[in-house]
């Protein structure tokens, strides 16, 4: 069986080939000679395909252009125009290389770690300079979940996609068949913008409410992205939180909430802090990170999320 080529790494493949070529490459030498093109079941297939991923990459600014032979005049060939795809030369100080490296560490714990360090590596040998971030300093960001790989490639194969989704103020857990736009962050979070076929309207889905793997649900390029981009997300639900924090400690999260008053609790004073979030997991991750530093008052949810988490690390090391 011939091995699956996703399309991102097609259509690099075919920005390459059609970069390096000597003077064009018909349809023809393209299914034989660019990976994932040779699959096609069909010719009809292949020109789908091809076609597809030549709009595509025309989109994103890459400018293919179509040439004819002198003497085969019929046969259509294919080339990038180099010329107008080169970048000006980049000259970037010192401090911008620094931000840069700093940035790219937040893809460091995500499926985009190894893209963002090739394109880390790539910057720094065209701008010079080995700068990097101060030492010990690190973006406390979230990556994507782990459906926003599949929700991506769907999005550049313009294909509908089916998941499984918890809604934030019901809780209740629906099955959802979406035409895919766009995906954006905020409010510290990953959210898909497309149109719901059940509902027949646009809507948006936070990435970390996908439960389970989001499956296809339809044919390639049947999905029509508007040309304007999609409105944000209307409404952003939010739990309120209550912590009880050992005196100095926790910063980050006393940086988003509000110390209201101190308690005392069996193991010492403890000052309680008030914040809202969007995403109880993704609180109950930071959380047990700070083990006895942090209790959890409310809510009874939160609290359950951490305790979990907690005990999961307890029975790898062989403390439970």
């Amino acid at each position: 069986m011939t091995e699956r080529v996703d399309a991102a790494e097609r259509m690099l493949d075919l920005v390459i080939a059609l970069s390096h070529t000597r003077h064009r490459m018909t349809k023809a030498d393209i299914r034989a000679k660019v990976k994932g093109y040779g699959s096609s079941s069909s010719n009809d297939a292949f020109e789908r395909m091809f076609e597809r991923d030549k709009e595509h990459l025309r989109d994103l600014g890459i400018p293919i252009v179509t040439l004819t032979d002198a003497v085969h005049e019929d046969e259509i060939g294919y080339r990038i125009d180099t010329a107008a795809y080169s970048l000006p030369p980049i000259d970037l100080s010192p401090a911008q290389m620094g931000v840069l490296s700093l940035a790219s560490e937040v893809w460091q714990d995500s499926a985009f770690a190894s893209s963002a360090r090739r394109g880390l590596t790539k910057l720094r040998a065209v701008a010079g300079g080995t700068t990097t971030a101060a030492p010990g300093v690190a973006l406390r960001v979230r990556g994507p979940d782990p459906a926003m790989g599949e929700l991506l490639q769907a999005i550049a194969e313009r294909t509908p996609v089916r998941f499984t989704y918890r809604a934030a103020y019901s809780g209740e857990t629906t099955v959802r068949t979406v035409e895919p736009w766009r995906v954006h962050a905020r409010d510290r979070g990953w959210y898909l913008v497309g149109h719901d076929r059940d509902r027949d309207a646009q809507r948006s889905f936070r990435t970390s409410r996908i439960l389970g793997k989001v499956e296809r649900a339809g044919q390639p390029g049947t999905v029509s992205i508007p040309d304007q981009r999609p409105a944000t997300p209307e409404r952003v639900f939010h739990t309120s939180v209550r912590l009880a924090i050992r005196p100095e400690s926790a910063a980050a999260l006393r940086a988003r909430g509000t110390v209201v008053s101190s308690i005392e609790t069996p193991v010492g004073v403890r000052d309680v802090l008030t914040l809202d979030v969007s995403d109880v997991g993704y609180l109950a991750d930071e959380v047990a990170a700070y083990g006895q530093s942090v209790l959890v008052l409310d809510p009874p949810e939160l609290r359950d999320a951490v305790l979990t988490r907690l005990r999961a690390v307890a029975v790898l090391g062989g403390t439970a």
